[in-house]
């Protein structure tokens, strides 16, 4: 045990990390569907020469890459909260346990982890793949 953690704040950190490795598993299992639903769509587009289908393959690449973006940020606030309860002081006073994230929140926060160079570089070639099927069948 480090010095200066207690039992109580060890298990809290461990409860917040395992939130935090399930946000980025989740993310891995988003990307992984959208790469996946955007390859069938695009194959089927091309293969049959669909526009209306590669024009409606933006819809879930969009879906994705917002619902990623949520993931990205939820994992950034349990990650300030993780800092904030390793470096709680007695006068800081974070209840045993608690999760509330609300401390570390900022404006347009979703928006800004999916603009994220990771996560927009990979729905934006999605994105790309997508608008360059809409071209091969127009």
């Amino acid at each position: 045990m480090s010095a200066g953690l207690d039992e109580g704040r060890m298990r809290h950190l461990e409860l917040i990390q395992t939130i935090v490795t399930r946000m980025g598993n989740n993310s891995f299992l988003i990307k992984g569907w959208s790469l996946t639903v955007t390859g069938a769509l695009l194959a089927y587009a091309v293969g049959n020469d669909k526009s209306a289908i590669a024009l409606v393959g933006f819809v879930p690449v969009l879906a994705f890459w917002a619902l990623d973006g949520y993931f990205l940020y939820q994992e950034r606030l349990f990650r300030r909260l993780y800092d904030r309860v390793r470096k709680a002081t007695p006068a800081d006073a974070i209840e045993p346990f608690a999760m509330d994230v609300r401390p570390g929140r900022e404006k347009a926060g979703v928006l800004k982890a999916a603009a994220s160079f990771t996560v927009s570089g990979f729905y934006g070639g999605l994105a790309l793949a997508q608008a360059f099927a809409l071209l091969f069948v127009l």
